[in-house]
């Protein structure tokens, strides 16, 4: 296991994507917790063929949900608009205005994309059976409804449950305020959303991070994944 798993930009940082890769993407929505400047480096890399998972497929750019006001917001649309993304897997895909069209949606009118719609609760827990190593459970969400189909469905006490699968990726893109050279991240606040579960699920994790400290300088407790889930760490001022 590297010693320093500091990466010297983000260009190096996601220089081996390969087209026809699957990536986690953290962040709920807005600017906190999203990682997109490893987004910006993945769209100027130009992977193709790519499979998006995540809990939206950019809505803050249509909207401004989540960002500071006078910042330009940035996410996962860029992808979509560079027609890099063949799939998204998620929970909110598209803005909840319809008088709102965001780069997904114009992908997909164009069937040039493919959605797998996850309902929230879901979706994370797929993520994290992904990163126990459990290949599927059973949940009574979206039992009787068109999510349902062509699942196996089996009663508990009384109760219709979908057999959902567990999702995994090849790389994750992750968010957190302070990481140290060991790949431990600590997060601050609601940022802190989908990154630590999507962490654990992908054979390589990739963090932006505010800044990279020295091990040591994290205090234990404050550790949110710890560095054995992290492969590649890069500060926003690289």
């Amino acid at each position: 296991m590297p010693t320093n798993k500091t990466c010297h930009g983000f260009a190096d940082a996601v220089s081996d994507i390969p087209d026809g890769a699957s990536i986690m993407v953290g962040g709920f929505g807005g600017a906190g917790g999203l990682p997109f400047r490893l987004l910006t480096a993945l769209r100027d890399h130009g992977a193709r063929r790519l499979t998006i998972i995540s809990n939206t497929a950019g809505v803050s750019m249509v909207t401004g949900f989540g960002w500071p006001k006078g910042e330009k917001p940035i996410d996962h649309s860029i992808l979509f608009e560079n027609g890099q993304v063949a799939r998204f897997i998620g929970t909110y895909p598209v803005p909840g205005s319809v008088s709102l069209r965001n780069a997904f949606q114009a992908a997909f009118d164009r069937k040039e994309v493919a959605l797998e719609l996850v309902p929230q609760g879901t979706f994370v827990e797929r993520i994290r059976a992904g990163g126990a190593g459990i290949p599927a459970f059973f949940t009574p969400t979206a039992a009787g409804t068109r999510l349902a189909e062509g699942k196996e469905v089996r009663t508990f006490d009384g109760r219709a449950c979908v057999m959902e699968r567990a999702l995994r990726a090849d790389f994750a893109f992750v968010r957190a305020a302070v990481a140290d050279t060991l790949g431990n991240l600590m997060y601050v606040g609601s940022s802190r959303a989908f990154n630590p579960a999507m962490a654990t699920a992908a054979d390589i994790t990739i963090a932006e991070v505010d800044r990279i400290v020295p091990p040591g300088k994290i205090d234990p407790e404050r550790v949110g994944t710890p560095g054995v889930y992290v492969d590649r760490v890069v500060a926003r001022s690289a």
